[in-house]
């Protein structure tokens, strides 16, 4: 896959695949039982019949780029109509505004507020000097401080997986060079851990100067962090496991720094077997051809993508966890075909697929139609909401 086709997507999990982490020194976490927001003790929700009152934000991740046309492009319209099904026809209350440019982060973020969603800021430049990623940053903090000050639930994180965004962390000029050498090995884990910590510090610093509510950063699931510079612990989270009790175990790792754990994505694409591959199941298409084409024998399955995230969901709630956030809400650079090997929705984490109006043509006028993980998910936020 060259650069012009490594997206956001194929990040996922690139970052913890590689061990560059050491571990926290003794003592280092958060005393167990404290809200670090508050610095009160964090009581147990629970719901009126007595049991655990289950995740407290529950949204979905949307997604602002440049896009890989003028068809795909952000487009203001499109993102209000987008922000109201969210709330509306998703029944999200929490919308993670993720991505690059200042204009469309902020003016996504102010919809999202005026259509009545939490609001959840990360912004994601990357592949530009660490001076101008910082600036970036300082910036969209500002514009999310102006928003809490209006009254507005409004979250920050200072950036995602830092280890393939940043340059300078792990070699390479750009995101494409750098997660090769990740792949192959080229790079050194003791210099490169201490850079991830030294920039994740800086962030942290520029994210507190301007923006005063909770604050946090979207980690890989085996990225190490210090967590002690933040509110919160925010994972993306792509695991898989035949059963439930290996969902708890892996989570309960994140909840050993005594802070409320997020998780900021949750997610699978739309094939049999996806759930498997994790955040690494984008990559079953074939880009040097044209069209590109998905792999042979794929089988798309939308009940796949359902069954996953309503069941890791029903995991998060069991947990009381802080919150979560299904990635993602659309991928329009990623359409859905009839044809099988030229259904690119298949390798699309999407709720729901892009139907062009003339499907050979990437300049084409499209619209969204629900998966069946959307409705599922649907029926899940109202139930969680009727019986809080």
């Amino acid at each position: 896959m060259g650069a012009a086709q490594i997206s956001r997507v194929g990040f996922l999990r690139l970052a913890g695949a590689v061990a560059v982490g050491t571990a926290l020194p003794a003592g280092h976490a958060a005393a167990a039982g404290r809200h670090p927001i508050t610095q009160t003790p964090a009581p147990r929700r629970r719901a009126r019949d007595g049991r655990p009152g289950g995740v407290r934000y529950r949204g979905v991740v949307y997604e602002v780029g440049e896009g890989e046309t003028p068809a795909t492009a952000w487009n203001a319209d499109r993102t209000r109509a987008d922000l109201r099904a969210i709330r509306r026809e998703l029944g999200a209350d929490t919308v993670k505004v993720t991505g690059d440019g200042v204009e469309r982060l902020t003016r996504t973020a102010a919809e999202a507020a005026e259509s009545g969603l939490h609001v959840w800021l990360e912004p994601t430049l990357g592949d530009v000097p660490a001076r101008d990623i910082l600036d970036h940053l300082a910036e969209t903090g500002r514009f999310a401080e102006r928003l809490r000050g209006q009254g507005v639930r409004v979250h920050l994180n200072v950036g995602c997986e830092f280890l393939l965004f940043v340059p300078g962390i792990v070699p390479g000029a750009t995101a494409a060079e750098r997660i090769d050498n990740l792949l192959k090995g080229n790079y050194d884990p003791v210099t490169t851990a201490r850079r991830l910590r030294r920039f994740t510090a800086r962030a942290a610093a520029v994210g507190r100067s301007v923006f005063r509510g909770p604050l946090s950063y979207g980690a890989a699931q085996d990225e190490d962090v210090d967590w002690d510079l933040f509110d919160l612990v925010c994972i993306d989270y792509y695991g898989w496991f035949p059963n439930r009790s290996g969902h708890v175990r892996e989570l309960r790792r994140y909840q050993r720094h005594g802070k409320p754990l997020a998780i900021t994505e949750f997610g699978s694409c739309t094939f049999e077997g996806a759930p498997r591959l994790g955040g690494m199941a984008w990559d079953v298409v074939d880009y040097t051809t044209t069209p590109p084409r998905v792999r042979k024998g794929l089988v798309r399955s939308e009940r796949t993508q359902a069954a996953y995230l309503t069941g890791v969901l029903d995991v998060f709630e069991s947990m009381n966890l802080y919150a979560a956030m299904a990635y993602t809400f659309v991928t329009p650079d990623a359409p859905h075909r009839r044809e099988r090997r030229l259904d690119l929705d298949m390798a699309s984490y999407s709720l729901v697929k892009v139907i062009r109006d003339r499907p050979a043509d990437p300049d084409s006028p499209w619209h969204w139609e629900p998966k069946e993980s959307f409705k599922a998910l649907a029926g899940e936020y109202a139930r969680r909401r009727q019986n809080p």
